[in-house]
């Protein structure tokens, strides 16, 4: 048992991984927009983003869920996969021709207007070939192929990089070059998967099995909604800024929201490590106060990470560090107000993860289902309310607030049905401390050094809360 859970984490910091570099090198890509993109034209790549993130749950139909779920029950493995793929692609190529016969209506509805009709067609390409990786991605975590898999992901990020840059900057084919160098780290991706696909094929069609193709679909369907509902927290706030204040204030959103990326980075790793921990763990006869300490040392660190990026980023961004290059560019400045919330929305985020223990442990996830729902109506009509006033920094309010309902209507769950001994009284401390921090940065007139200063009083102040506080829930 003890060599499983050693292997698991090996894994599960593989993946992990892989997933920290690929956001960091499509970070990397941020300055360089800012630099050579107008914001209606990142506006118009932000909006297409989020459309291709909702269409890509519809195109897979959680077929690589039900993959992973077949396969590793069932003897007949091919069979199952020539089901799945075979299946997306007569599926997806349907769906990718009415989109195309479509474009224009789709491309007026979307907010992007008819002008950007051929991106729309990159766009499909885009949906099609992420389709066609899905299914040889799903078999090699199925079979445990961490390397393999972290390996061609991160190929793939690098071949976009390296795209970008040459399409923008060398051959300058404007925002185009974005959908292209997408379309060709997707090429990238499936050469490289080919062997996966290629021995599951290489022995000719299997016959085509109504009830497994059926159950397959049953099972799937489901994660349909639920994704949608979930991506809605994160992308529908594109859609909406685009009717309401227009493409030059998404790019100018788009480019701040994308800071969120370092504590979004702090969540997901945490993430990656949390959930093996806590399975792993449950049975164990000081599990509860083991899980509500974590807690405890979670929001004392990311509070950390929070005020810091919130603190330091704007000035970061503004200063001449770099000489004439900023991190930024200044016509993206008027949105430096959105990262905050959205860092604060993502802080959240990772309450909510921590939360997650009360619903797997007690085998009732379907409750996630709902409870994503209410993260993606909070985000629509907190948008609708907020962003006619407050323009983009309406958007940003709402992607704390959905976080912060997701949050909070997990912990109602975990209490009423897996009751831990939460530290609050530390809690409230260390939230008050943060609160402190900000205050007094305020009072220090916003200065760089006093910010720095701030920020090293913290941990020392937050470790005396932790080791010297009783906080366990009376």
């Amino acid at each position: 048992m003890a060599n499983d859970i050693v292997r698991l984490g090996k894994e599960t910091l593989i993946y992990g991984t892989s997933t920290v570099v690929a956001r960091l090198l499509n970070f990397c890509l941020v300055p360089f927009y800012t630099y050579y993109l107008v914001t209606s034209d990142y506006g118009v790549v932000a909006t297409l983003f989020a459309l291709i993130a909702l269409l890509n749950v519809i195109f897979l139909f959680g077929m690589d869920q039900s993959y992973l779920r077949f396969a590793s029950e069932s003897e007949q493995k091919r069979e199952v996969f020539q089901h799945c793929f075979y299946g997306l692609l007569c599926y997806g190529s349907i769906l990718g021709l009415l989109m195309f016969l479509f474009a224009k209506p789709l491309a007026v509805i979307s907010g992007i207007g008819a002008d950007h009709i051929q991106l729309l067609h990159l766009a499909i390409w885009i949906l099609l070939l992420d389709m066609l990786n899905m299914i040889p991605f799903t078999k090699l975590r199925l079979q445990r192929r961490a390397w393999y898999f972290a390996g061609v992901r991160t190929a793939s990020i690098v071949v976009n990089v390296l795209g970008n840059v040459f399409f923008i900057a060398v051959l300058k084919k404007g925002v185009a070059s974005i959908f292209w160098a997408n379309i060709f780290a997707s090429l990238m991706s499936l050469l490289l998967l080919s062997p996966v696909v290629w021995e599951e094929l290489k022995g000719g069609f299997v016959p085509y099995n109504k009830t497994l193709h059926k159950q397959m679909l049953t099972f799937a369907w489901p994660f349909v909604p639920s994704g949608l509902a979930s991506l809605l927290v994160s992308v529908i706030d594109k859609p909406i800024l685009v009717h309401l204040v227009g493409l030059s204030s998404v790019g100018i959103y788009q480019a701040n929201f994308k800071i969120g990326v370092f504590m979004m980075l702090i969540v997901s790793m945490f993430d990656q490590a949390w959930r093996p921990f806590f399975l792993a763990h449950a049975k164990d006869k000081n599990a509860r106060p083991l899980f509500a300490r974590v807690l405890t040392f979670f929001v004392a660190f990311s509070l950390w990470v929070l005020l810091g990026l919130t603190l330091l980023m704007p000035p970061l961004i503004q200063s001449n560090i770099f000489g004439h290059f900023h991190l930024i560019a200044p016509q993206y400045w008027g949105g430096l107000s959105v990262i905050a919330p959205v860092l604060l929305g993502y802080f959240f985020y990772g309450l909510y993860i921590n939360f997650m223990v009360g619903p797997v442990i007690t085998k009732r996830t379907r409750v996630l289902v709902w409870i994503t729902l209410l993260g993606a109506l909070t985000s629509i009509s907190t948008n609708l309310l907020l962003v006619p006033h407050l323009g983009i920094l309406g958007a940003g309010w709402a992607v704390a607030a959905s976080y912060f309902s997701m949050a909070v209507a997990l912990f109602i769950f975990t209490h009423k049905n897996y009751p831990l001994p939460y530290q609050y009284k530390k809690l409230t401390l260390l939230g008050i401390l943060a609160v402190l921090v900000l205050l007094t940065n305020h009072l220090m007139h916003d200065t760089v050094s006093g910010k720095i200063i701030l920020l090293c009083i913290y941990p020392i102040l937050a470790g005396v809360i932790i080791k010297n506080y009783k906080g366990a829930a009376q």
